[in-house]
């Protein structure tokens, strides 16, 4: 595989699931070590990287609101999932030298640091590895509009979303043999497909800004890198299909 990027800055959104491994609930040690190796193959071959990390394997916001607790309140319980995630998948990047910063959109300085646009571009051209936690910092929005969001803050050049199968399909692949896997598709074509790749917030606003997002197994060892570099299996969506 060669080593030429052909982003120079990314954002990788990942679920909290992603962080389980094997089990049911928390963090695995094993899963949060393989991700963060991914994210250092990239970093060494010069990409500038981002996180945002979703909170599921914790707290689900909606999870809360189906158990009686206000939604506001249940949103925010998620959003702290996502600061012991982020702080989970520092500490392990820290221990493979990668040096990195988590910024919370909810201040809480005596872990890490509050969100400033200006000082996440700082970071990141310093070569650090910045990881947005808390996701936008309000109720009634996923970390998958967060991720969209700090895509275009920082001016990425793609969004990445980490999932457990290598592209958007048609269906689950993983329950339906004859699910379609599609390589490109267009903003729009998720929204009328009711594709259940990111909620219709982050699309849209991908699609204002132009980002491109790409759908890749992050499962897979090397997949992250590969698709970095332009090369493995992802599903792309932009505006405009390439012919």
């Amino acid at each position: 595989m060669s080593n030429s990027p052909i982003f120079n800055r990314v954002l990788l959104k990942i679920s909290g699931e992603g962080l389980m491994g094997g089990q049911d609930f928390g963090l695995e040690s094993d899963a949060m070590e393989r991700i963060a190796n991914e994210v250092k193959t990239v970093r060494e071959m010069g990409t500038e990287v981002c996180l945002v990390i979703g909170g599921g394997n914790i707290f689900r916001g909606l999870t809360g609101v189906t158990a009686g607790l206000e939604r506001s309140s249940a949103d925010h319980m998620g959003m702290l999932a996502t600061v012991i995630n982020a702080l989970g998948v520092q500490s392990v990047l820290e221990r493979l030298g990668v040096e990195t910063r988590v910024l919370s959109a909810i201040p809480m300085q005596t872990v890490c640091e509050p969100y400033i646009r200006r000082r996440a571009i700082r970071h990141m051209k310093k070569g650090r590895v910045v990881i947005f936690a808390a996701g936008t910092g309000n109720p009634f929005f996923t970390t998958d509009t967060a991720a969209a969001l700090r895509a275009a803050e920082m001016n990425c050049d793609a969004l990445f979303k980490g999932t457990q199968v290598d592209g958007v399909y048609s269906a689950d692949p993983r329950g339906n043999p004859d699910a379609e896997r599609y390589a490109s598709l267009t903003y729009k074509d998720v929204l009328t497909k009711d594709l259940k790749v990111m909620d219709a917030s982050a699309i849209s606003l991908s699609r204002e800004n132009g980002i491109p997002i790409l759908v890749f197994s992050i499962q897979t060892p090397g997949a992250f890198a590969e698709v970095v570099a332009g090369m493995g299996k992802s599903t792309i969506i932009r505006e405009a299909m390439e012919t």
